[in-house]
């Protein structure tokens, strides 16, 4: 961890130039600035950052993107064709990514993400403050020191390390901008881009190939930072339609990549990652030979790391299943030259069993539930009483489940209409979420509720009524409690067939 007094001592001398437009920022941002720097000077706008560049020689530029006037990157292509060596750094947010692809093209020297972090801000002015110094003593040794030019080799070589690694950096950071939007499958790229690796070493590959194909796989599903949310944390399965969309990431993520030199060679790889040795893939439908040869490899990874990741709607297979399942397609999704050494590779795997796609943490379970709450009511719907009773056959997590009917809406809607109806609805939910907090609620074919509770429930249906819009006029209520182990409750469809046979 680098300390505050490190940085200051090591950046004794240096100019910086701060670019922003939002005034409350700008001023947090340059007196925490001038704590590090003897010299900080800000502008409120691209155009006033670029005239002061223009007036002044500064070591560093810390820039927004979005600005009036001149945008950041605009000032920063500028910049960089008067002086290519200008160390800059952008902050920029999450849903700038368009924005980032083009930072990474322009060679910036890091990335800030908003909201600032000021100890995340301290460890990446440490590296660019660094690579400043060092390249000023490098300079000074070409000017001065004509005798050390081993010396200035070496340091030369530190450089394109140091770019190199900063490369680096941004891949992993692309890549966890992709699983942070994803928490359910989060970690799959890294053990995608081991797979892969695992199989090329047993096949015999060179380290230079061994290490791009695990690039390769550590990128594999960038396309899916243009995927919308709505779809791709979508916990059930796809539509369609839906599933077109998602589709695209092979060809988005390689077009991402063909664009940034130092990842041209991996764009191939990855836009063939979902295509099958048949042809019967996507998303240009090749086949047998036309799929590059470390595409064949990758397509097995990924399909094994699917394939043994526990999800929603379909538990995970055990290795040896998952083994068997890759042998049983060799010719059709998978090259049957690629799978023997694939086998070979992957019996080696060790599964960790915690791989789940199901929410851990109460923040996860809320963004999860995001898909199933019903819109009037603002509880859960049916979709997500069928997904929790699949889960609780195997957690046991609920015993009981009350079914709440509430009889004579139809009359109610009637007479009242249906928008006091609809507030009739939302004050029994909201009723039974303030009264039952440990319960869970969900709406159940329209105008009736179902309560999972790890105990019996009861509802003094006076005092509810007493809640209600007309007072619930005409409404009368009957609560049926079942066993939800002794009935065998483990799916919407049961409980509507006990619904049905009580009729």
């Amino acid at each position: 961890m680098v300390s505050l007094k490190e940085l200051k001592q090591l950046s004794c001398g240096l100019k910086i130039l701060y670019v922003e437009d939002d005034a409350k920022l700008r001023e947090i941002v340059a007196d925490h600035l001038k704590i590090i720097f003897d010299s900080v000077s800000v502008a409120q706008d691209g155009g006033t950052g670029l005239k002061a560049f223009h007036e002044a020689s500064y070591d560093l530029i810390i820039t927004d993107i979005q600005m009036p006037n001149l945008g950041g990157l605009e000032m920063v292509e500028i910049i960089k064709k008067s002086k290519p060596n200008q160390e800059i750094i952008i902050t920029t947010a999450y849903s700038e990514i368009s924005y980032f692809m083009d930072a990474i093209r322009l060679e910036v020297s890091g990335y800030i993400i908003k909201p600032i972090d000021f100890e995340q801000m301290k460890q990446t002015l440490f590296r660019i403050v660094e690579k400043i110094v060092k390249y000023r003593e490098n300079t000074q040794y070409k000017l001065h020191l004509e005798e050390m030019v081993n010396e200035e080799i070496a340091k030369n070589r530190y450089l394109e390390e140091e770019k190199i690694k900063n490369y680096e950096e941004t891949l992993l950071a692309l890549v966890d901008m992709v699983e942070r939007r994803d928490t359910y499958t989060a970690g799959h790229s890294r053990r995608v881009a081991n797979y892969c690796k695992m199989i090329a070493k047993q096949m015999n590959y060179a380290d230079k190939e061994c290490d791009l194909i695990y690039r390769a796989g550590i990128l594999h599903d960038i396309g899916k930072i243009t995927t919308p949310d709505s779809i791709l944390l979508k916990p059930s399965k796809l539509e369609f339609r839906e599933y077109a969309l998602i589709k695209e990431h092979a060809s988005i993520g390689a077009q991402m990549l063909h664009n940034i030199p130092m990842y041209i060679d991996l764009s191939g790889i990855v836009a063939a990652h979902h295509e099958h040795y048949d042809g019967k893939g996507y998303p240009l439908g090749l086949k047998e030979t036309q799929i590059p040869p470390l595409s064949r490899i990758m397509i097995i990874a990924d399909a094994f790391d699917a394939m043994t990741t526990d999800r929603i709607y379909k538990p995970r297979m055990v290795q040896e299943e998952a083994l068997a399942e890759i042998l049983r397609l060799s010719g059709a999704q998978f090259d049957p030259e690629v799978v023997p050494f694939a086998l070979q590779a992957l019996e080696k795997v060790t599964i960790d069993e915690d791989i789940t796609q199901k929410p851990k943490s109460d923040i996860e379970k809320q963004r999860f539930a995001y898909f199933y709450i019903d819109q009037s009511t603002g509880i859960y719907n049916q979709n997500y009483l069928d997904l929790i009773l699949l889960q609780n056959k195997t957690e046991k997590t609920y015993t009981t489940l009350t079914l709440l009917n509430v009889h004579n809406f139809t009359k109610y809607n009637n007479k009242y209409g249906w928008s006091t109806g609809d507030l009739l609805l939302q004050a029994i939910a909201k009723y039974l979420r303030e009264k039952y907090p440990d319960a869970l609620q969900f709406r159940f074919h329209g105008d009736d509720f179902v309560s999972l509770f790890s105990g019996a429930l009861c509802i003094d249906f006076l005092e509810m009524s007493k809640s209600l819009p007309k007072e619930g006029e005409g409404i009368t209520f009957t609560l049926e409690p079942y066993d939800i182990q002794s009935k065998d409750i483990t799916s919407l469809a049961a409980l509507e067939k006990i619904v049905e046979d009580k009729f």
